[in-house]
């Protein structure tokens, strides 16, 4: 029988500023900011929700090994919310923060959502949806 995977821990986010992006994610969609100590004795950044974590490398000085192209604003993510999207309407709104799209009807991992979409500080696309 063939290897299978059971879920996703990280995924890493190349990005210009990171004490930008941690204010963002922060105080926009509720993350925590982390810190950690690899192996190699450096400090690094990440972002921590749930049970994962996004991990933040600096653009220019990325950590190895890392993607063949690390490029910030080149990601598409989608975050799975319990509070209704027209509640994030609402909030990003007083943030200054534009819904690009939505609400619309999506598909995500396990079956229907209901999304929107906006921009993160580097362009990334967030997509925040419900289970529909």
């Amino acid at each position: 029988m063939a290897p299978t995977l059971a879920s996703l821990d990280h995924l890493v986010l190349t990005v210009t500023d990171i004490d930008h992006t941690v204010a963002f994610y922060q105080t926009v969609l509720g993350m925590e900011r982390l810190e950690f100590h690899p192996a190699d004795g450096s400090t690094r950044t990440a972002l921590k929700f749930g049970d994962q974590k996004i991990n933040l490398h600096p653009h220019g000085t990325e950590y190895d090994p890392k993607a063949a192209s690390p490029t910030p604003g080149s990601a598409d993510l989608c975050f799975l919310s319990d509070t209704p999207v027209a509640e994030w309407v609402l909030h990003l709104g007083g943030w200054g923060i534009a819904v690009e799209e939505g609400p619309v009807r999506r598909t995500g991992a396990r079956g229907p959502i209901i999304s929107i979409y906006i921009r993160d500080p580097d362009g990334n696309l967030i997509e925040i949806a419900n289970r529909a």
